[in-house]
């Protein structure tokens, strides 16, 4: 795209601002293109259940991002904007989470989204206010479907601290993959709705080699929670390294809408050795109610996989992972990555005997030169088997093209 072009891209986001047309909010801007073809098959295993959820769909994401106007306090705009189109969902397979539902137990043909975020900067600190898409230890979108959830709020950054990064903020609404609707936020597993989480932590860098997390979040009128992590990344020589990462959070209720008691506690060791790493997980609940955060978005959980999350209540789970990486045999871009996660003492009515386990295999190449760089192919694969939840077997086809614009 011309310079000039890109000026009126940008004028028109900005809204026409002239206070907003200068060097920098133009020259430090970007703007891309994503393209996602994305197939889900989900087959019901056990009896008395549907057959599947099976839905193929495009979807289309275009980002813009300005820089910041000059001076001591500076402005810009950011926004992004979504289209998905609906490929094929035959009679009674939709509920994929691709396409939002047309209410007769069908999907909608598309489906589109817009969000428009401010944003101010002051020296090494950024403060984002409308549309948010970001992860954290206390609360993360989702991005594993056809488009991205987002959440509608204000988000404050600030790294003015040598080694010591804060982040805070407070979201209202929250926007879900298949979905062209802010609303209002809930509970997994617990429920109630609320019209505020508030959020506040840091990351502190102890050494070169560990850092340290400490955050806090509240789903206003239904839920606290606490949350301690630390970090450990060793290199051990020429490719080798070791990473050890440790996780606790403790949840109590907020308010009078229930009683609320879990301590979740993760453990995720893993061993680099060239293009291989092996990893080895184990994560437990425990307390009277299973692990909560906000419907729909990512948990932090070192067990959160592509299905489960094994955070029933009183669970505990254990993972063991392979990862491979083809560019130490001369194949850039090609990744492979599987595991196994077995979840085991979960309170099922009145006894301890829920058992469940979730095998994944991901697969993955995307092109790292020539006319069609950035293109990937993923292949993503799950069986879950469980004796009081679901039994699945699950594919996932995603073609993406990344094409920047400017």
């Amino acid at each position: 795209m011309t310079p000039r072009n890109r000026m009126a891209a940008l004028l028109i986001l900005s809204g026409g601002l002239p206070g907003l047309a200068n060097a920098e909010f133009i020259g430090d801007s970007n703007a891309s293109l994503e393209l996602r073809n994305f197939y889900f098959n989900r087959d019901f295993r056990q009896d008395n259940a549907r057959d599947k959820a099976e839905e193929w769909a495009q979807g289309m994401l275009l980002r813009m991002e300005s820089g910041y106007t000059e001076g001591t306090l500076g402005v810009g705009i950011d926004a992004i904007g979504l289209l998905g189109l609906k490929l094929d969902s035959g009679d009674g397979t939709a509920g994929s989470g691709l396409l939002p539902a047309d209410g007769s137990g069908g999907s909608q043909d598309e489906y589109s989204k817009l969000g428009l975020t401010g944003k101010l900067k002051l020296s090494n600190s950024t403060l984002k206010v409308g549309a948010l898409h970001f992860r954290s230890p206390i609360v993360s979108a989702n991005d594993s479907r056809l488009l991205p959830q987002l959440f509608q709020g204000g988000l404050l950054n600030i790294q003015e601290i040598d080694k010591l990064t804060l982040q805070g903020g407070k979201i209202n609404r929250i926007k879900a993959n298949n979905s062209t609707d802010y609303t209002e936020l809930s509970a997994n597993r617990i429920g109630g709705n609320s019209d505020a989480f508030t959020f506040a932590g840091g990351d502190y860098k102890l050494t070169p080699e560990l850092t340290a997390s400490l955050h806090y979040g509240e789903l206003d009128g239904i839920y606290q929670q606490h949350f301690g992590g630390l970090v450990y990344l060793k290199p051990l020589g020429e490719g080798q390294s070791f990473k050890a990462d440790l996780r606790y959070a403790k949840s109590q209720e907020d308010g009078n809408f229930r009683d609320l008691d879990n301590q979740a506690l993760g453990a995720l060791f893993s061993y680099a050795l060239g293009g291989h790493a092996f990893g080895a997980g184990y994560q437990r609940m425990s307390g009277d109610d299973p692990f909560p955060y906000i419907a729909s978005s990512d948990p932090f959980l070192v067990n959160f996989v592509q299905i489960n999350d094994f955070a029933n209540t009183d669970e505990r789970s254990w993972q063991a992972r392979y990862d491979f990486n083809f560019a130490s045999i001369g194949i850039p871009g090609m990744t492979f990555m599987t595991r196994y996660i077995s979840g085991d003492n979960v309170q099922v009515g009145a006894g301890n005997g829920g058992q469940e386990w979730e095998r994944d295999m991901d697969l993955g190449y995307v092109l790292q030169s020539g006319p069609l760089k950035n293109l990937g192919l993923k292949w993503r694969n799950a069986t879950v088997r469980s004796n009081f939840g679901n039994d699945l077997d699950e594919n996932r086809l995603i073609l993406s093209y990344s094409l920047p614009l400017w």
